[in-house]
C-alpha cells in the first residue's frame, strides 16, 4: 500500500550511506560525484535486467540512475521498498518511466534537459542536409567504385533555400532546429499544444493537416504518450508532398515505421532522415534497403562534451535527492 503520509518521501533525513545503481555505467564525472556522497553499484552486467533492478529497487537502491532503454513501469514501482527515493532517467525524454505510478509512490523522477538541445539540434541538420543531398548514396557510389562520373542530371537533391521546414512539437530543441534552419533560408511552420516560451522569429503556428500539405522537411520534437504514438502513419505520409523529407530526431514510434517503409518505396515521399527506431535497436523489415532513408544509431546527443554535461546532471539530481532535497530537475515534484 502507498504511504499516505504528507511529508514528501524524499525529504525525510538522508540515508548516511546512500547507495546510487546505475544501469549502465555513467560518463565522467557522475560516478566521482556520487562516489563523494555515497556507494554506487553498477548493474551493466547482469543476466536478468528487469529482475535484478527490481531486486535493487525492494531492498537497498536509495536513487536509480536510469536508462532511456530500461523500462520502468507500474510493477516496477509497486516492487520498489521505501528506501528507494528517485528515479534519475539518464536522458532528456522519460517515456521509459511510467511517472504516474512513481508519483503514486512518492517516489521523485528527474530527468537531464537543456544540455543535449545544441547536440540534438545539429544531428537534426545533419540528417535533413543529408537526406536533401543524397549524401549517404552518394557516398555508397563512390565506395562500390559506381561512380560513372559528373553529370548535369545526376544524383540530383533538394534545396533547402526557400523550402518550407515543419517541426512537429515546439520545445527547446525544435526551436534550436528552427534557428539553424533560417540560416539556411528555409520558412518555419510548427505544431505546439502547449505554449512556446521562446518565439522563433518569422515561425508560424498552424495545425498538423496544414503543417503536412505545406512540409518540404517534416522534423520530429515531439514526446512519445498514447496521443503522439504513431502520430504519422500511412494517412498523414499520404498528405504530404511527394519531395518530402521526414526527420525524426526524437521517438522512434511517433512513426509508424512500416508505413514510413511503403511511403519510401513508391514515392509517396522523397527520403527520411532517422536517429530513432519504433523497434529500437531493430529496423523495421525493408526500412535498411531503402537508398532513400538516412539512418544513425540514435545519435542525437551523441559527442563527449553532451554526454558529459548530462552525466553531471543526472548527477546532480540524485544527489540532491540523497540530501533530502528537491533535484532540479524533478518531472513530479508533486511526488509527495
Amino acid at each position: 500500500m502507498v504511504n499516505a503520509k504528507t511529508e514528501p518521501r524524499w525529504a525525510r533525513a538522508s540515508p548516511s550511506s546512500p547507495l546510487f545503481v546505475l544501469t549502465r555505467q555513467l560518463p565522467s564525472p557522475a560516478p566521482e560525484m556520487l562516489t563523494v556522497v555515497g556507494k554506487v553499484r553498477l548493474l551493466e552486467s547482469r543476466a536478468d535486467p528487469a529482475t535484478e533492478l527490481r531486486e535493487a529497487a525492494a531492498v537497498d537502491a536509495t536513487v536509480i540512475c536510469s536508462q532511456l532503454t530500461d523500462v520502468l513501469d507500474r510493477k516496477f514501482f509497486e516492487c520498489a521498498g521505501p528506501q528507494l527515493l528517485a528515479v534519475c532517467n539518464y536522458a532528456a525524454g522519460y517515456d521509459n518511466i511510467d511517472v504516474a505510478a512513481a508519483t503514486d509512490h512518492r517516489i521523485l523522477v528527474t530527468n537531464t534537459p537543456d544540455v543535449l538541445t545544441t547536440a540534438t539540434a545539429d544531428h537534426t541538420m545533419g540528417l535533413i542536409l543529408a537526406a536533401a543531398r543524397r549524401l549517404c548514396e552518394g557516398d555508397a557510389v563512390m565506395r562500390a567504385g559506381r561512380f560513372p562520373g559528373w553529370s548535369p542530371t545526376y544524383m540530383l537533391g533538394a534545396d533547402l533555400d526557400g523550402a518550407t521546414l515543419a517541426l512537429i512539437g515546439y520545445g527547446r530543441i525544435a526551436r534550436a532546429v528552427a534557428k539553424r534552419a533560417l540560416a539556411f533560408g528555409m520558412r518555419i511552420v510548427y505544431v505546439n499544444t502547449g505554449t512556446a516560451v521562446d518565439e522563433v522569429p518569422g515561425a508560424e503556428r498552424v495545425g498538423l493537416a496544414e503543417a503536412l500539405r505545406r512540409a518540404d522537411v517534416l522534423s520530429i520534437h515531439a514526446p512519445l504518450n498514447s496521443r503522439t504514438r504513431h502520430l504519422i502513419g500511412a494517412e498523414e505520409l499520404k498528405a504530404m508532398k511527394p519531395t518530402a523529407i521526414v526527420v525524426n530526431t526524437a521517438r522512434g514510434p511517433i512513426i509508424d515505421e512500416r508505413a514510413l517503409v511503403k511511403a519510401l518505396r513508391t514515392g509517396t515521399i522523397a527520403a527520411a532522415g532517422l536517429d530513432v527506431y519504433e523497434r529500437e535497436p531493430d529496423l523495421t523489415p525493408g526500412l535498411a534497403e531503402c537508398t532513400n532513408a538516412v539512418l544513425s544509431p540514435h545519435l542525437g546527443s551523441a559527442t563527449r562534451g553532451t554526454r558529459a554535461a548530462m552525466a553531471r546532471v543526472c548527477a546532480v539530481n540524485a544527489v540532491a535527492v540523497a540530501a533530502g532535497q528537491m533535484p532540479p530537475n524533478a518531472v513530479n515534484p508533486d511526488a509527495r
